[in-house]
């Protein structure tokens, strides 16, 4: 499981930043794509495509991941 950090919701284009929240962590779930796009669980508990930019990897040991990814799925 990999996770990343919301670092910013500008330049979004006609995409909506409703559903981010700067500072919170979200679980990845396909890597970046070749137009710069990473599929994430956002707050709307759904995985959606945002622009990379907005976001900075974040590297957690795998017994950190999987809580991680219990409280998040919560």
């Amino acid at each position: 499981m990999k996770f990343m950090v919301c670092v910013s919701r500008e330049g979004m284009g006609e995409f909506s930043a409703d559903d981010l929240t700067l500072g919170r962590l979200y679980e990845v779930l396909s890597p970046v794509d070749s137009q710069g796009m990473v599929r994430v669980i956002d707050d709307s508990g759904e995985g959606y495509l945002y622009p990379a930019g907005l976001f900075d990897a974040v590297e957690v040991q795998e017994p950190t991941a999987a809580r991680l990814h219990a409280l998040l799925a919560a």
